[in-house]
């Protein structure tokens, strides 16, 4: 059963990723089809829609339960994806797409499905098995996409995505079972607006500002209308009892988490468009650079979605030993040491081969360690919300690190035989952008170690869950005793004995070192003292 489960999730998550890739394959179809140059605005708007979506649909998860949500956002897809088919026009193709997009949202919910029917344990590795098993569709999806448009035309790919979000929302209702955790409250739908319409006019704005100019009045415009109801939500939600994303949760370990993510999963998107790049130029211009004719493009294009296929399951693995701050962190380190290989790899096909799939490996430990963190710092009625900020920060480090390449690239162009080229300085000066990017994650990565457990996470012994009601989504817990050797009050550690320090509070979930209504701060020897109920062990460390 959790296999068909598991099975449905993983097409759910190769729905959002067909959503953003897919139409970069017929991106010059729909552009004559369009009569139009405007290629951010078919490119990123899906990427836009899931920053959008990501904050209300997570807070709705929390309230109406996460597998009625994740339905409701499939049919919106499939309506999107329709719209798209139809669209006779570009401003109805790009609405179109901003509901098309909202399959992008819906993956932090099948993490969050996931982490709510298994035990911790098993739920890192079942994460990293459902944000990377997709990529093992994506392998083909290319070759596939390419064929069905030449020969029915580019609207069948979205008549395609359309037939399959039906298909999945089917599944989802028959497979999935609804999470029982839940928690009492309404949605602040003017939060979520300004949030949402924020996030998308300032992303906007960095869409749009290479193409029309970072001074012209319509981007200028975007900007000033997204800060303006960024700045306006964040003044209001720490008013509100019951906010789309609650600003006060955003600090310490959470905060450092999103950073390493936006800094990370940005660098990897940003790596990629330039790969696509330098593909396509023959190393005969002399420019330094170039992959054209030095073997099969369609080999290092497929290779990141391989190494994303094996880098979320593995360090989903290792996170159940070792934490998932660790795997963010060697995450971080792959990305930087594939980044740094392309200064090789743009010339030199057999090293771009590698690097490239370094960098898959890259993604695919930052996605599923990123969802495995957040999710472990967030009580168990609020993961959906705080899952729906890691799928933001991946847009936001998307879009930002792609065009900040793409000005580099337009700021150190030069003329090669009458026709304007991207030099070795600005490619190279992409590719360092990058690897900062990177640096900068591994840094905040140690600093997330450095404040969060090291060990794997706790888990509840078999027939002691917590009894009782429930209390604002809460459960209500059993009265605790503590057994093992007796220790004095503030003893510490000494002659080798161990020291337990709890305190009153309410916070993570079994995921992390904690359980709602005490923390765990100090543990010494985790297998000489345990925290019993009233006959049996309630939660015990590895």
């Amino acid at each position: 059963m959790l296999a068909g489960q598991l099975a449905v999730l993983i097409l759910v998550n190769f729905m959002a990723d067909t959503a953003i890739g897919a139409p970069l394959v017929v991106l010059s179809d729909m552009l004559d089809h369009f009569d139009t140059d405007q290629a951010a605005w078919l490119s990123a708007s899906a990427m836009l829609a899931g920053a959008m979506w990501a904050p209300v649909l997570g807070k709705s998860a929390d309230i109406h339960g996460k597998r009625k949500v994740l339905g409701v956002t499939l049919l919106i897809s499939c309506a999107g994806a329709l719209v798209c088919a139809a669209a006779p026009a570009l401003w109805l193709f790009v609405a179109g797409r901003m509901l098309h997009g909202a399959a992008v949202a819906a993956m932090f919910l099948t993490v969050a499905l996931i982490r709510d029917a298994c035990a911790p344990r098993i739920a890192m590795v079942a994460v990293g098995i459902v944000t990377s098993g997709s990529a093992v569709l994506s392998l083909f999806d290319s070759f596939f996409v390419e064929a069905l448009a030449a020969r029915f035309g580019f609207q069948s790919l979205f008549l395609l995505s359309a037939a399959v979000a039906l298909a999945m929302a089917i599944g989802v209702r028959v497979l999935i079972p609804e999470s029982p955790v839940r928690i009492r409250g309404r949605i602040d739908v003017t939060g979520a607006l300004l949030l949402g319409g924020g996030l998308a006019a300032v992303l906007s704005y960095i869409s749009l500002g290479t193409q029309f100019g970072w001074f012209a009045v319509g981007p200028l415009a975007l900007l000033g209308a997204g800060a303006a109801a960024l700045a306006r939500w964040f003044l209001v939600t720490s008013r509100k009892p019951e906010p789309v994303i609650d600003v006060r949760d955003l600090r310490g370990p959470l905060v450092l988490t999103l950073l390493v993510v936006v800094l990370g999963t940005g660098a990897y998107q940003s790596m990629l468009q330039l790969i696509g790049i330098v593909g396509d130029v023959p190393g005969s211009l002399r420019l330094g650079y170039g992959l054209a004719e030095q073997g099969s493009l369609a080999l290092i294009f497929a290779l990141p979605a391989g190494g994303v296929m094996v880098g979320g399951p593995v360090a989903g693995a290792l996170a159940t030993r070792i934490g998932p701050a660790a795997t963010l962190a060697a995450g971080a380190a792959l990305g930087t040491a594939g980044t740094a290989g392309m200064f090789l790899g743009v010339s030199r096909f057999g090293a771009a081969v590698f690097f490239v799939f370094v960098l898959g490996l890259a993604a695919g430990a930052l996605m599923t360690s990123g969802f495995n963190m957040a999710g472990a710092l967030a009580s168990a009625d609020r993961q959906g919300g705080v899952s729906s900020l890691v799928v933001v920060m991946v847009a936001i480090g998307s879009v930002v690190l792609n065009f900040v390449g793409s000005a580099v690239l337009e700021a150190t162009t030069v003329v090669v035989g009458g026709s304007t080229e991207n030099s070795a300085t600005g490619v190279f000066s992409y590719i360092a952008v990058a690897l900062g990017a990177f640096v900068i994650a591994i840094v905040l990565a140690v600093q997330l170690g450095a404040t969060s457990p090291r060990r794997g996470p706790t888990r509840l012994a078999r027939g002691s869950e917590p009894r009782g009601g429930r209390l604002g989504g809460t459960p209500q817990l059993p009265r605790w005793r503590r057994s093992g050797p007796r220790r004095r009050a503030g003893s510490g550690r000494r002659g080798g004995q161990a020291h337990l320090t709890i305190r009153n509070e309410s916070i993570p979930d079994p995921g992390s070192v904690a359980v709602s209504g005490i923390q765990i701060v100090d543990l010494g020897r985790p297998h000489r003292d345990r925290i019993t109920g009233p006959t049996t062990p309630l939660l015990r460390t590895q």
